[in-house]
């Protein structure tokens, strides 16, 4: 499969509340729908580091994320709101 037909998949972003002494556990009623997102995963085979790129419904790029080998990550993560 050429690189041309691969589609783009949409997810749906949720958040949640953050609920004092919550642990690890998320309730139905505590998250929201909040956008949808496109994720694409974009590998630097010499270095070791996976570019990831998510974006917001309208193609704008909302965060950047490096993820290198190691597990290490750092991500950028841009507000278009100013």
């Amino acid at each position: 499969m050429k690189e041309e037909e691969f589609e783009e998949q949409t997810f749906k972003e949720i958040t949640y509340r953050a609920i004092e002494g919550g642990g690890n556990i998320i309730k139905a009623e505590d998250a929201k729908i909040v956008g949808t997102a496109k994720i694409t995963v974009e590998e630097d085979s010499h270095d070791g580091v996976k570019i990831i790129l998510k974006k917001d419904a309208e193609e704008n790029i909302k965060e950047i994320k490096f993820v290198c080998s190691c597990g290490e990550t750092k991500s950028i993560i841009l507000d278009y709101n100013e």
